[in-house]
């Protein structure tokens, strides 16, 4: 199979795009996704931002309104237009009605592929069932809005909602393939992947199990186009930061190592093995201190398991912050780290955006060698890739940065230029836009 693998060359080509970013492409873009703003999904944010910015018009179509929390302030302008929708309504009674009724036959083939085509998984179906009806909505407003493109963040939900939309409308749609979204449920993926224009795979790695589930014959659908992250938003790091801050810290003598890990508290992202590496660097005599950004369903684990090693005043948790708290904790930090580690129900990554913007603040990186992740991050090079679930492996490849500062300092700098290379939101969203605006 011959993916097209639509990822950067170089720096100099990243800095062109955006010089040359053309002022309208007029396109306007329909984006679906599970819930919004969440933010966790500031990959979905900032993709939408990067389209507007080349001159797609977005219009966002959440299939949930995300309960209220922190949010990333650039957030606000697309959560007051978004087209939230609720379970019930008269726009739902509407618009199912005059399907129904108007052309019967469309209605119910597509009402019908989608329950027979996700009989098999019943979590999924009973989704899918609940919103069916709000899928009807959608295509209506969408029609309504002269929307050209459909497209979808990620291939569970979101996808089929997106091709309910096209089944009823005929408006074409796209959907991104991330991580769990692939990895454990992929009901009705075959399907999705032959009736979309183009599927989105944020590395290879997706791109081959999407090719191996659907059939090597629907390979040319599949276009890698990794997630990124915008330059502009991570300054790079000076040399004159205080001893035992990031790369300010002194030399040989030096035992003193920060650590810091911007994840969700759940079981995919590994934090055990990363607060069970950090009681063994401590154990060596290592001065570590962890700070661990995100919060989840596994905070009070996390918090118990750090209690039982004794490491409470070695470990700060953050909990949810938006992305200037963000930038400001990647400054003081030594390492970046991402234990991930796959599920027992097969959750697993994709190519998580986080790594990349710790490597675009010119921190080294310690990471799991699976899934995608191998491909944003050189081993030796950019950081350490390490087995997954083995804190022992990850506690040496740490131990690696204690007191060696050029060290941390050149691992940086290559990190920045790989993610500038070939993981720009910009160049990323071009290429995205140029697949939407094919046959328009």
């Amino acid at each position: 199979m011959t993916l097209r693998d639509t990822s950067a060359t170089s720096a100099t080509s990243a800095a062109t795009d955006r010089a040359t970013a053309p002022a309208s492409q007029g396109l306007r873009v329909a984006y679906i996704m599970s819930r919004f703003p969440k933010i966790t999904e500031t990959f979905v944010l900032y993709e939408m931002k990067a389209l507007e910015e080349l001159g797609a018009r977005v219009e966002v179509f959440p299939l949930l309104h995300e309960p209220p929390g922190p949010r990333h302030a650039e957030a606000a302008a697309y959560e007051e237009r978004a087209h939230f929708t609720p379970f019930l309504s008269w726009e739902i009674v509407r618009a199912n009605a005059k399907r129904m009724f108007g052309a019967p036959s469309r209605y119910f083939r597509t009402w019908w592929e989608m329950v027979s085509g996700t009989l098999g998984s019943p979590k999924f179906c009973a989704g899918a069932v609940v919103y069916f009806p709000k899928c009807v909505a959608f295509a209506e407003r969408m029609e309504a809005l002269g929307v050209e493109h459909v497209h979808a963040h990620f291939a569970s939900h979101p996808a089929l909602a997106a091709l309910i939309v096209n089944r009823l409308s005929d408006i074409p749609y796209s959907f991104t393939a991330h991580g769990s979204d692939l990895h454990v449920d992929r009901t009705m993926l075959p399907s999705k992947v032959a009736s979309a224009s183009f599927v989105v795979a944020v590395s290879a790695y997706n791109a081959e199990l999407i090719a191996r589930e659907c059939g090597e014959h629907r390979g040319h659908r599949v276009v890698v186009i990794h997630c990124g992250t915008d330059s502009s938003a991570f300054a790079r790091r000076g040399g004159s930061a205080p001893a035992g801050k990031g790369d300010g810290s002194t030399g040989d003598g030096d035992r003193r190592l920060r650590v810091v890990c911007v994840a969700s508290l759940e079981e995919v992202k590994g934090h055990r093995f990363l607060v069970r590496a950090c009681h063994l660097l401590a154990g060596r005599g290592v001065d570590v201190h962890l700070d661990l950004v995100g919060d989840g369903a596994l905070r009070s684990d996390v918090e118990g398991l750090v209690e039982e090693l004794g490491l409470s005043g070695r470990v700060t948790l953050h909990g949810a912050v938006p992305r200037p708290v963000v930038g400001r904790l990647l400054a003081d930090a030594d390492v970046f780290v991402l234990a991930s580690h796959p599920t027992r129900s097969g959750r697993r990554e994709g190519i998580p955006v986080a790594l990349m913007e710790a490597m675009m603040s010119e921190l080294p990186v310690v990471a799991s060698a699976l899934s995608g992740i191998p491909e944003l991050v050189d081993d030796g090079g950019t950081g350490y890739l390490v087995p997954s679930g083995d804190p022992e492996a990850l506690a040496d490849r740490l131990e690696r940065f204690v007191g060696e500062p050029e060290l941390r300092r050149a691992f940086g700098r290559a990190g920045r230029a790989k993610v500038e290379a070939e993981f720009d939101i910009l160049q990323g969203a071009r290429k995205l836009l140029g697949e939407m605006s094919r046959g328009r």
